[in-house]
């Protein structure tokens, strides 16, 4: 690889490098020497920085977990609009793209990672799956106090049980993700006891 070569929006172009690889060959693939040479750069590249590939990993996914906050946010501004089901189906189709389904093995499985995942967000839960439970619980909180899903509904349950079903939709490698309208029945079906509108 060229050295000496100004690259612009390194840590942008590691992440998109990265994405590509989690994708294309999911994550026991993800490796330094791997994003390095998707991202056509020197392997001291990543390493001038980041201090390690683990901590890479761990703003790779903070970054991902940065857009589902922007997501929670217009998410939420999205409240007494459409409906319910659609703006849920909508929201976890985004959730759930391919790069963030490959990158909740790669956390579960890297302690380290995890570790310095919860350092800078003590949150708890799965990081990824929690932040998008937590974004949804935001939504249905909304909606609720609008009136348009009923005051009892209990949103710290119903938010997992969306994620959940909505992850096993999208978690297979191997098949192509799910269509909008598979996704939308298990949405509606999911929260058919709340009474939305």
């Amino acid at each position: 690889m060229p050295t000496g070569v100004h690259i612009r929006d390194v840590r942008e172009q590691l992440f998109a490098a990265a994405e590509r690889v989690l994708l294309r060959e999911g994550p026991n693939a993800l490796t330094s020497r791997a994003v390095t040479t998707e991202a056509g750069c020197a392997k001291g590249v990543l390493h001038r920085h980041f201090p390690d590939f683990d901590a890479f990993l761990a703003e790779l996914v903070l970054d991902r977990i940065r857009r589902i906050d922007a997501q929670a946010a217009d998410l939420r501004a999205s409240a007494g609009t459409g409906t319910v089901a659609g703006n849920l189906t909508e929201a976890l189709a985004a959730v759930f793209d391919s790069v963030a389904v490959s990158i909740v093995p790669l956390v579960t499985f890297r302690d380290e990672l995890r570790a310095r995942i919860r350092e800078a967000r003590p949150a708890g839960g799965v990081p990824v799956l929690g932040d998008a439970a937590a974004m949804v619980a935001g939504y249905l909180a909304a909606e609720r106090d609008l009136g348009r899903i009923v005051a009892t509904t209990d949103i710290d349950t119903l938010a997992p049980t969306l994620i959940g079903a909505g992850h096993l939709l999208f978690a297979d490698r191997d098949t192509p993700p799910p269509d909008i309208d598979a996704l939308r029945k298990v949405v509606t079906t999911v929260i058919a006891g709340a009474g939305s509108r």
